[in-house]
């Protein structure tokens, strides 16, 4: 059985800025590149074929679309302490996606599009990553033109098995 993720890489001219601050406070900054997760970590027999299929047909009126993130919000919840990076543009988009293909699956979880910039064992160590990032004002934006797959390997490593092109 595969472990997978489904996510957005967005390509910024300026993303040395997020893997600044993901490589201080991110633990998977460097087994993943800087991501949006549509469909959080899943176990399944499905075949890459099966998953190609689905995609295909949950995704197949999206066109490609603008994004753009600025911006940090500090998210403390059950599954810890998150440093976010926040989407200001592409939001509708990205839900939208992440609706369709809850749909064809049945997943059921709440959602909130954002980029994760880092991980924290404490509050207090999250409230001071945040301090220092808080007035950044630096934008970020870049077209999503495709959806990709992930298999998370050994030691949580990404490995990417489909990259879904949109407007196919």
């Amino acid at each position: 059985m595969k472990e997978r993720t489904i996510m957005l890489f967005p390509k910024f001219s300026n993303i040395d800025i997020i893997n600044e601050i993901r490589t201080k406070y991110d633990p998977l900054a460097d087994k993943v590149l800087p991501h949006i997760t549509l469909i959080f970590p899943f176990k399944s027999d499905f075949g890459t074929n099966e998953i190609e299929k689905w995609l295909d047909t949950a995704l197949k009126n999206v066109k490609p679309f603008e994004v753009q993130l600025q911006g940090f919000t500090k998210q403390e919840d059950k599954f810890g302490n998150y440093l976010f990076l926040n989407i200001v543009k592409g939001m509708d988009d990205i839900k939208q996606i992440q609706e369709m293909l809850i749909a064809m699956k049945k997943f059921d979880y709440p959602y909130i599009p954002h980029m994760t910039v880092g991980k924290f064992q404490t509050k207090q160590e999250l409230d001071m990553a945040y301090d220092e990032v808080k007035n950044m004002n630096a934008s970020f934006a870049t077209i999503i033109d495709r959806v990709s797959v992930e298999i998370i390997g050994d030691n949580e490593v990404s490995i990417i098995e489909i990259e879904h092109k949109l407007g196919c």
